[in-house]
């Protein structure tokens, strides 16, 4: 339905430039936090642990950070929070309207796993809300004490949930689900520990009473953690574009991959800002990201799934007895959709279908009638450019025989 569309399109353009704004300031603090120098004794004197002269937009600025805090908290203080909120929140309400309200066609692959909409949404919310429990305790034990081991067992976790959400979801709706857990990990390093970390700070500065170092620390932590998931949260955004990736065979490995080499390469940037120049950081991220798009270009054996093969599979499925108008929608289907949106695709720039779509027997046609009903009938936009120059009448079909679907 078109308000569907304007729903899903004002909400993706208002998480997009709250993800701008979040990932932004992320990347601002971290290079601000990084290149804090010593200052002058004069300013020591005041209480100034670090300063930073940069100049902008046709000014000079000068940044302080204190040792302690002020003499009196000013009346207007910016606490950066709202970013990361909003972005969450955006999210989430995207998630839920795409994934979540549409599971049947964006979430749940029957060559994957056979699921029921109540059991995909249970799980996704369960990968979600189960990941960030588990990492939140892991950062309040002694693991989240040793950069080292936590790195490792971060990996872990990543891994394991990559791995799940590839075995359980379609490789689009998996991506996403992993990008969902990093992105609730993030936001809530924001609002478990950073915001309260900066309330004990700025309550204690108010009060003149001791600050624990261990406040400032854990949040820093938390930050720094959050920096170098950006990286591999901005891939998973944008992911949905290329099928190559998502319906590899090995989509939970590549998207692992990619996440790691997105990490390193970041890293490099977080040494230059402290003065520590390691082009090696930087040139081998470029050749993991040139070794990754070789492999997963390599001639491959049809996408597979928990059940087996996918093109065996959808043999399998018995073909149901069709009514002269379900019969002229599947030729039409046939002749100008499942070129791209099939187990093998003959079109000469897909490999592989197009988010994962695959419409090879009437029970795939059926199940994701409403998408091809609002692509072919109602925008018009598919086939791609009409390359297959689909009729007017032949869309009218199709109108026709979603109409009669309607109850």
């Amino acid at each position: 339905m078109p308000w569907f569309d304007w729903i899903s399109l004002f909400a993706r353009w208002f998480h997009v430039i709250a993800g701008v704004a979040w990932i932004g300031a992320s990347f601002y603090f971290i290079w601000l936090d990084n290149n804090l120098r010593t200052p002058p004794d004069w300013k020591k004197e005041k209480g100034i642990k670090g300063d930073l002269w940069a100049v902008h937009g046709g000014g000079f600025y000068e940044v302080a950070k204190y040792a302690y805090g002020p003499a009196q908290i000013p009346e207007k203080l910016h606490w950066f929070k709202w970013e990361a909120y909003t972005t969450w929140l955006s999210g989430f309400f995207l998630l839920g309207l795409v994934y979540y309200h549409g599971a049947s066609i964006y979430l749940i692959d029957a060559s994957v796993m056979q699921l029921s909409v109540a059991e995909a949404i249970a799980r996704g919310l369960g990968l979600i809300f189960g990941g960030l429990f588990i990492y939140e305790a892991a950062c309040r034990s002694p693991l989240g004490r040793s950069p080292v081991y936590f790195a490792v067992f971060l990996l872990a976790l990543i891994t394991l949930a990559s791995y799940l959400a590839c075995h359980w979801f379609s490789g689009r709706g998996a991506f996403m689900h992993v990008g969902a857990l990093i992105g609730t990990i993030m936001a809530g390093n924001v609002f478990f520990k950073i915001m309260p970390a900066q309330r004990l700070m700025v309550n204690a500065v108010a009060n003149k009473g001791e600050i624990d170092p261990a406040w400032g620390e854990a949040a820093k932590l938390r930050s720094v953690h959050n920096n170098y998931f950006t990286l591999p949260l901005l891939f998973i955004m944008i992911s949905n574009h290329y099928p190559m990736t998502y319906q590899h065979e090995l989509n939970w490995l590549i998207l692992v991959a990619i996440g790691i080499v997105s990490a390193w390469i970041r890293h490099y940037f977080n040494l230059k800002h402290i003065g520590i120049s390691r082009p090696s950081v930087l040139i081998t991220g470029a050749i993991g990201m040139v070794l990754i798009a070789l492999w997963v270009s390599m001639p491959r054996s049809e996408p597979v799934g928990e059940f087996g093969d996918n093109a065996a599979r959808v043999n399998q499925v018995s073909a149901p007895v069709l009514t002269e108008e379900q019969q002229d929608v599947f030729d039409i289907i046939q002749t100008h959709c499942a070129n791209c949106h099939g187990a093998n695709p003959t079109d000469d720039i897909f490999v592989v279908a197009p988010l994962g779509l695959m419409l090879d027997n009437w029970q795939q046609v059926e199940a994701r009638a409403p998408l091809i009903y609002q692509r072919a009938a109602v925008s018009k936009d598919m086939p791609l450019m009409n390359k297959t120059a689909m009729t007017e009448d032949e869309r009218q079909v199709i109108a026709r025989w979603f109409t009669h679907l309607q109850p």
